[in-house]
């Protein structure tokens, strides 16, 4: 009675230390990336090499107090664990990664508010691509190319060695992984052999540009103007003479109101993304335009500059009720 008491005390024991890390599901077949990734690398690139890192995994945190831990919680300070954990840990998070950012949809293209990001960062989604195609190419040995989002929530393009990833507090660069591609020579050996260059070309044919971009829009979310540029443009001249007035300086207003008129007319014309249409109400804008007229009319005027500065905080007023609008 003793023994199986302890049998099953160290049975149950081990069950709530161990960790049961499995294979996700892929959301295409092993034969729906051809031309550009062969059927017989992704089955065995899936079944063996990613299955044998999950196994690995399991096996290495036995015994190990991590059921409460997140895999990224792990890797984040995979400097606490041994080398099988770091190895097999980053290859299953790299591969879980990579599947999710392939796919046989033709054309995929970035939101708006990460191609932004993009063209602001590198200059263009070709530079993107070249850079970090050049990465790959220079990674020496095993290893993966990065697109991450850094502390300072700016992309990044970084590389690793072997299944190290950004996510780890013992790699050089720092961030959160949206887009990894593998550059090991199992990923693309059986169709390329050794011109890995070639792989890093045709893969941007299969990358899931729709999944990179809810990524990227998880860590850093969209403005809700971000499609309505319009706007944007309007709260720049707004900012830009509206503060400087709270200070009593009315330079930027007297030298930019037939700029902020012209701005606020523009956004009766300008096309209104689908989702803000509901919300924003017309009569709203025209009086954000009468505002606008006013305080340009006493500039022009050279009206007292008390006058001036009441007229500008009612169409300041009246955007903030645009603002919202937009946001309820």
């Amino acid at each position: 009675m003793k023994t199986l008491f302890f049998v099953l005390f160290f049975t149950l024991a081990f069950i709530n230390y161990a960790q049961n890390f499995q294979l996700p599901k892929l959301n295409y077949e092993f034969n729906a990336l051809e031309p550009y990734i062969d059927e017989a690398t992704m089955k065995i690139h899936y079944e063996k090499h990613h299955q044998t890192y999950i196994n690995n995994l399991n096996k290495a945190l036995q015994g190990q107090d991590v059921t409460n831990l997140s895999l990224e919680d792990i890797l984040k300070n995979v400097s606490k664990y041994s080398d099988a954990v770091r190895n097999n840990g980053g290859g299953h998070y790299n591969h879980t990664l990579f599947w999710e950012i392939l796919t046989p949809q033709k054309n995929t293209q970035p939101t708006a508010h990460l191609k932004n990001a993009i063209e602001k960062q590198f200059g263009s989604l070709d530079s993107l691509k070249n850079l970090m195609t050049q990465k790959g190419l220079s990674q020496f040995g095993s290893g993966w190319v990065w697109l991450i989002v850094n502390s300072e929530k700016k992309l990044e393009v970084t590389s690793t060695p072997n299944q190290d990833n950004p996510l780890m507090d013992v790699v050089k660069t720092n961030g959160i992984p949206i887009l990894g591609i593998d550059v090991w020579e199992h990923a693309y050996y059986l169709k390329y052999q050794n011109k890995r260059n070639d792989y890093l070309q045709n893969i941007w044919n299969v990358i899931n540009w729709e999944e990179v971009s809810k990524k990227y829009e998880k860590i850093v979310p969209k403005g809700i103007f971000d499609d309505w540029s319009a706007i944007k443009e309007f709260h720049k001249v707004m900012s830009s003479t509206f503060h400087p007035s709270e200070e009593g300086d009315l330079e930027p207003i007297k030298k930019r109101s037939q700029e902020l008129l012209d701005k606020a007319k523009s956004l009766k014309t300008s096309p209104i993304p689908n989702e803000l249409k509901s919300k924003v109400n017309m009569a709203t804008l025209d009086k954000l335009i009468k505002d606008c007229e006013n305080v340009h009319k006493l500039v022009k005027s050279k009206a007292k500059d008390s006058e001036i500065i009441k007229a500008l905080n009612q169409a300041h007023d009246t955007f903030h009720e645009i603002v919202g609008q937009c946001k309820h």
